[in-house]
């Protein structure tokens, strides 16, 4: 078996290992004997590649990096679907301008405890997470440098994701951001609603389970809420406004409702 073969096969397990068990501020926890086992490859030729346990970790980490921030669209796909349907069944509030931001938060209400739940669940967060903070106590040098770098692409990439999604789901009902802010900014922002709430979970427990009867947009009902979708929402909703361009006529809702059909089946 060549060096480099056995490299890929080392780094291949010790992701599988982190992805199992998610990754603590340090990889103390992932055992390097027992990744030598898993990977199926000699120990002389891991100490020939990695004279040292800590080079190993090293590579290892640019490693995590590369593949790091897990998509958050994809890590719950029965959102989109979910919001397509919630959308439809309230898509009559469009027709008053005053009710769109409304109806935006329903979207998110309903959509924003159960992405929180598979987050906080998700090892490949806690991994994503926990390489934020490994980073700031990495010391100057290449390998600081390399990670930096993955982690602003990938924060890129989760952001475009959000913004997208944002974007979407004003232009459906006839919402756009207030003057001076854009769908990215409301993305980064709720993007880090998020992680805040996923980082005060363990020791706030009621950050998961506490329910209770709101309406704090204007919605023709009260509904029930969660602290994840009340963040969420009042950080989105805040910034939106109805768009004076759109003219909702009867026409205009059967587009829209026909797009959201066909968003429900693609996506279901």
């Amino acid at each position: 078996m060549s060096d480099e073969e056995t490299a890929r096969r080392m780094l291949a397990a010790a992701i599988a290992a982190v992805e199992e068990s998610g990754m603590t501020v340090s990889l103390e926890h992932i055992s390097f004997e027992k990744i030598i086992s898993d990977a199926g490859v000699a120990r002389s030729a891991v100490y020939r590649r990695w004279p040292y346990k800590d080079l190993f970790f090293s590579d290892l980490l640019r490693e995590l990096a590369k593949g790091a921030g897990p998509a958050i669209i994809d890590a719950n796909p029965g959102a989109l679907p979910a919001a397509a349907r919630t959308l439809l069944a309230t898509l009559a509030w469009a027709r008053t301008p005053a009710l769109r931001p409304a109806l935006a938060a329903e979207v998110l209400r309903r959509a924003a405890l159960g992405e929180f739940e598979a987050f906080h669940g998700s090892s490949a967060w806690q991994t994503y997470l926990a390489l934020q903070a490994t980073f700031r106590g990495l010391p100057d040098g290449d390998l600081r440098a390399e990670v930096h770098r993955s982690l602003i692409e990938s924060e890129r990439a989760m952001v475009a994701d959000v913004a997208t999604a944002y974007t979407r789901l004003a232009q459906l009902i006839g919402l756009r951001p207030r003057a001076g802010i854009t769908f990215e900014t409301l993305a980064r922002q709720a993007i880090a609603a998020l992680r805040g709430l996923l980082l005060m979970a363990p020791s706030n427990p009621e950050i998961v389970t506490r329910r209770f009867q709101a309406n704090p947009f204007g919605a023709p009902e009260p509904a029930e809420w969660s602290e994840p979708a009340l963040a969420i929402a009042s950080m989105v909703v805040g910034a939106l406004e109805a768009d004076p361009d759109v003219r909702w006529s009867d026409e205009h809702e059967r587009s829209v409702a026909a797009a959201l059909r066909t968003a429900r089946i693609d996506r279901s």
